[in-house]
């Protein structure tokens, strides 16, 4: 899928090499407002490393890939959101998201968060889908329970962050919950 058109003013396509310039701005100019809940924007530092973290994606052969998307709104960049860690032999998958901060408070993440759910389980044939968050990034985790995923529980010192562990809280959703709704 090279784009995915979520609503009239969502979009996500597929990342590519070209956007690398327009990822590394974005982290760098909302560099404050992104590190306090990822870890990667400590270590980009350079448009280079963008385009390193880039490269990784999309140089993995198609039936290894974790496909990973801008986020479109409106025409205007506005984060990243993606599949991560998939395992196809038990057909889960992670979703990880990111927004710049003048994007935020807009239903952007809850709704193409959505759209990727809906595609893992009508196109990808995934059985389970999880989302990852930072315990207490409260914004980050309503996006999951928004969606009907279950809290099931916390991973303790889940994620290095900043030279120290945080707790993760996981949120899981099956194909026949989905299914139900």
């Amino acid at each position: 899928m090279e784009r995915l058109q979520v609503n009239s003013k969502i979009e996500l396509e597929r990342l590519k090499y070209s956007h690398a310039f327009q990822v590394f701005q974005a982290i760098d100019t909302n560099r404050d407002f992104l590190e306090t809940w990822l870890p990667f924007v400590q270590d980009t530092e350079t448009q280079e490393d963008t385009e390193a973290f880039v490269r990784s994606v999309i140089s993995r052969p198609t039936s290894e890939r974790d496909e990973v998307f801008v986020i479109w709104y409106e025409g205007h960049f506005a984060g990243l959101i993606g599949y991560k860690d998939t395992d196809r032999v038990n057909l889960k998958t992670e979703i990880g998201y990111w927004l710049i901060k003048r994007m935020t408070g807009k239903g952007i993440i809850t709704q193409a968060t959505k759209a990727l759910v809906d595609f893992a389980f009508s196109n990808l044939g995934m059985n389970r889908i999880i989302i990852r968050c930072g315990v207490g990034n409260d914004k980050s985790a309503a996006i999951p329970r928004r969606l009907g995923f279950s809290c099931e529980g916390t991973e303790r010192e889940g994620e290095k962050h900043h030279n120290k562990y945080i707790d993760l809280e996981i949120y899981s959703y099956l194909k026949r919950e989905w299914k139900s709704s």
